[in-house]
């Protein structure tokens, strides 16, 4: 097994455990009274994605029009052996794929917080999967050649932009929380915001460098990208509010990962580090606009990682630098009016097509069984609703086992 194999296969996981990261990112912002209920509804994507992944996922997100394969394999061959000719670096590569494929539709989680029925969720996962994640992931990588015309190094389109717009739609189906504007609820846990900070941004090597040519300045990239989007949603922070918070600096990383997601190839090191602070900045104003719009993104999933991934796949076309990965050697591409025309094509048509489709299953979902939890459920907590456990238990109180 080479090295470039291995490194595929260390990415997957670094990239599945972005998944737990983003639970406890998620978990800790929310009220203590829902904490399970984002951990679960994130960890229930890695249950049902990757069984849809295998069984049609794979085959439409990566496939081509002259076979009829069944996920990875052939239908004949489905439960007996891979494909003849397969080298472990395409199972290596199928791998890390399907960690993609797992942690989109977690992304959409945030912006439904507190108020959506788990049952719902459990039908919307892999619905949407199937006919959002996979047909826009065939279109930016798969087949169909050109058929979008986007550079998208690890997902600022196929996978932020792609989710911020499911979580648009989601959150005008599902309406807002109750109380909300007017109501406050900061992150009951920061410690887990913080960790699962951490633990995205160790886990975004991989994300962002796992199949790349270029891995190691992708990793660089990654590194000073994160770094810039802190420093530039901090600085904000200071000279809108007088202070910087630990939400504020966890944001802004994040902000600053995604808009380098698109582009971690494209660019050079300090290019990296404005893409980053723009990020951070732009990203910082565009959580504010939902009160304005009177839309509840709970975890802000429109405001950072659609905004983010918008500002990240525009801005190659205008700081692509070929020079960067070795001139004429690397890829021919070249920063101007085409480039950039062509990303915003690529962005436009993804957007279009996940707030359209995801609005109407969310519409068809709500009209049958249901989006939204009672008044009564949201006021007692989707903890003991949904899930009948509590994540904080107050141990001075005994009990007798009956």
């Amino acid at each position: 097994m080479s090295g470039d194999t291995a490194w595929i296969m260390a990415s997957a996981a670094l990239v599945l455990f972005m998944v737990p990261g983003l639970a406890l990112f998620y978990g800790g912002m929310v009220r203590s009274k829902n904490v399970l209920n984002m951990l679960n509804m994130n960890f229930y994507c890695l249950g049902i994605v990757p069984l849809v992944w295998a069984v049609v996922g794979m085959s439409m997100a990566n496939g081509n029009g002259d076979r009829k394969w069944l996920g990875f394999v052939h239908f004949d061959e489905a439960f007996m052996r891979v494909p003849d000719g397969a080298e472990p670096r395409d199972m290596a590569t199928w791998a890390f794929l399907l960690t993609f494929a797992v942690i989109t539709p977690a992304l959409i989680s945030g912006a439904v917080a507190d108020r959506m029925k788990f049952s719902a969720w459990m039908i919307f996962v892999p619905i949407w999967s199937i006919l959002v994640y996979s047909p826009v992931g065939f279109w930016i990588y798969g087949g169909w050649a050109d058929a979008l015309p986007a550079y998208d190094t690890a997902g600022g389109t196929a996978i932020h932009i792609n989710a911020g717009a499911a979580a648009l739609a989601m959150t005008i189906v599902l309406g807002k929380r109750r109380g909300w504007p007017g109501a406050a609820w900061p992150p009951h846990n920061l410690p887990f915001v913080l960790l699962g900070t951490g633990i995205l941004w160790f886990g975004w090597f991989g994300f962002n460098s796992g199949a790349q040519d270029a891995a190691p300045q992708a990793l660089a990239n990654t590194f000073l990208a994160g770094s810039a989007g802190l420093m530039a949603w901090m600085i904000m922070e200071v000279i809108k509010h007088g202070k910087p918070t630990t939400l504020g600096m966890c944001s802004g990383v994040v902000a600053g990962l995604v808009a380098i997601t698109p582009a971690a190839t494209f660019v050079g090191t300090m290019t990296a580090i404005l893409f980053g602070l723009i990020a951070g900045v732009l990203c910082f104003f565009a959580i504010q606009l939902k009160e304005k719009f009177g839309f509840d993104d709970s975890l802000d999933v429109v405001g950072i990682h659609m905004v983010g991934g918008i500002v990240g796949g525009l801005l190659i076309g205008v700081f692509a630098n070929n020079d960067a990965f070795g001139g004429d050697d690397a890829f021919a591409l070249e920063a101007g009016g085409e480039l950039l025309w062509n990303q915003f094509i690529s962005i436009a048509v993804v957007l279009v097509y996940s707030f359209v489709v995801t609005y109407i299953i969310a519409k068809i979902l709500d009209a049958t069984i249901g989006l939204r939890v009672s008044d009564e459920a949201e006021q007692s907590g989707l903890d003991t609703s949904e899930h009948a456990e509590t994540a904080y238990i107050d141990t001075s109180t005994s009990f007798v086992r009956n």
